[in-house]
């Protein structure tokens, strides 16, 4: 059993489908990460019932009453993740820039999975962008976040192939498929300092063998 789990908040905008693989990660005693609150700018967020129902505490900081003041709502996600004495961040589905304020603060802790292979296609409207360029493969990427857009150092990455009939919903839920796989192995191996291991039917693709260790 672990002997001491990291305490982990995560971020969401909506139905937060990484958060509940992460959710559901975090209940087995040998995962070395416990999830302490799970945040939406997003009252209405279908995630947060999910959290609920699981038995996670949430809080909701609505993003539309500081309109252009990114800084001062990033205070409040910051006053809020820090009084849950959350060490590391996982946005699942966070639909926000994040500012510099923000980033620094939690530096080497702030995780993203992003829905390609990273550096190919960083931003939005991935799946239709590789469908245009006619690439053959694509993917997700597990990275942390830097002040750059997508663009923080990889700690895995899972491959899917692209066929010749794929639509855009088609080629999502593929890669989504390999989102739920990767994003818990590679916020084990962050903490505990190790290489991503694949599990049968996962295609990872040349994980870092040394993530960089969590620091508060």
């Amino acid at each position: 059993m672990a002997e001491l789990k990291r305490r982990v908040g995560i971020l969401i905008s909506g139905r937060g489908s990484n958060m509940a693989v992460l959710l559901q990660a975090a209940r087995d005693p040998d995962y070395p990460a416990s999830i302490a609150v799970v945040l939406s700018n997003r009252p209405d967020a279908a995630g947060l019932d999910t959290a609920r129902a699981a038995g996670i505490a949430t809080e909701v900081v609505d993003h539309r009453p500081y309109r252009a003041d990114r800084a001062a709502h990033e205070d409040q996600l910051m006053a809020r993740l820090d009084a849950a004495g959350v060490e590391i961040v996982c946005l699942a589905g966070y639909m926000r820039l994040l500012t510099p304020h923000f980033v620094g603060h939690y530096a080497g802790r702030l995780l993203n999975i992003h829905p390609s292979l990273l550096p190919a296609f960083p931003g939005l409207d991935t799946h239709t962008r590789a469908l245009t360029a006619g690439t053959k493969l694509h993917g997700c990427t597990v990275h942390l976040v830097t002040e750059a857009l997508d663009a923080g150092p990889i700690l895995a990455q899972a491959a899917v192939p692209v066929l010749p009939d794929d639509s855009e919903a088609v080629l999502a839920a593929r890669v989504l498929a390999q989102e739920h796989i990767l994003y818990p192995l590679a916020l084990r191996a962050l903490i505990d300092g190790t290489a991503v291991s694949p599990p049968s039917g996962a295609a990872l693709l040349n994980p870092l063998p040394e993530p960089p260790a969590a620091s508060k």
